[in-house]
């Protein structure tokens, strides 16, 4: 059954608790502060809080195969290595439970969150998120989509009563917030009350679920499933698209907010200056049209996704 009371339970400890039905919160974990309004952490005032880390930990988002994404990451590594003159390790995150867990304990330093995990980023682990991936003339973003095989007689988000969907995560933005909002807005549809619900752990495993026969529908980034199609992992014909959402942001890229500011500086540099001519991560993120860092702000441009947090009622219980 769908919980509504959803615990993320991290390896010491920690409790990152979204809770849906209850007045809508927003805010940074007390341990924080947010004296210039930005809605992010600031660097500590005491500058014995600063950390100036030996190594550096990056991770992206959990995916199907981290593996793979190791190596879509190297050159921009070494691209960060030079700059920061620190060694740069990729963290194979294999959940967003574990990835968050990680930047609040110190242990991860820059990161990618998924676009519905990072307000839990920003709010529970000190997140400050800088850049997105664009296309060339600047434009960004991703849509939900609705999947479901050729033959599974569900036509229509309404079709989907009676039957089964599946979500990513809990804190996915595609993958479960703005999905089950709209199903229940628009179509009148309440998570494990007209519909059964599965979680896969990643849009690649929702996908392939979807393509499989294994989930009779799913929830979805498109960008994922761009993505894929470029691989040839999933071809077209394998699936039907049900509903298209309007636009949201991507991936957010960004570092913890207490490393040293001559650090910070360098590593959102490594963002603004890398070449993705000819790099492997223009060749993965071709397929959705990515193909450079644009400079972000999470007051401006995660509106939209706090706009669904506020609509879900969700409060971020951080400690």
């Amino acid at each position: 059954m769908f919980d509504r009371q959803i615990l993320l339970r991290c390896a010491c400890s920690l409790l990152l608790a979204v809770s849906y039905g209850s007045p809508a919160i927003a805010q940074l974990s007390p341990r924080y502060s947010d004296a210039d309004g930005d809605l992010v952490a600031d660097r500590p005032a005491d500058s014995e809080r600063w950390r100036d880390p030996r190594i550096l930990v990056f991770a992206y988002t959990p995916v199907e195969d981290p593996a793979l994404y190791s190596r879509v990451w190297d050159e921009f590594i070494v691209h960060m290595e030079t700059l920061t003159g620190k060694e740069v390790r990729f963290f194979p995150v294999q959940s967003n439970a574990a990835q968050l867990e990680a930047m609040r304990a110190g242990r991860l330093h820059v990161a990618g969150f998924n676009t519905g995990s990072t307000p839990v980023a920003v709010n529970c682990t000190g997140f400050v998120p800088f850049a997105m991936m664009a296309a060339k003339d600047g434009s960004y973003g991703y849509e939900m989509e609705i999947l479901t095989y050729p033959d599974s007689g569900i036509n229509s988000p309404a079709d989907l009563a009676g039957r089964q969907l599946a979500f990513t995560s809990p804190t996915s933005n595609s993958g479960f917030k703005a999905p089950s909002t709209l199903l229940d807005r628009e179509f009148g549809l309440v998570a494990d009350q007209d519909y059964r619900t599965a979680f896969s752990g990643s849009h690649d495993n929702s996908i392939l679920g979807v393509v499989n026969g294994d989930y009779e529908a799913a929830a979805i980034a498109n960008e994922v499933l761009r993505r894929m199609e470029g691989r040839d992992v999933v071809r077209a014909d394998q699936y039907r698209s049900i509903y298209t959402s309007l636009t949201f942001p991507t991936t957010a890229y960004g570092m913890a907010h207490n490393l040293v500011p001559h650090l910070a500086e360098k590593i959102r540099e490594a963002f603004f200056s890398f070449d993705w001519e000819g790099s492997a991560l223009q060749r993965e993120f071709a397929d959705a049209g990515m193909a450079s860092f644009i400079p972000i702000t999470y007051k401006q441009h995660w509106q939209v996704i706090r706009d669904i947090d506020e609509a879900n009622q969700t409060i971020y219980n951080c400690d």
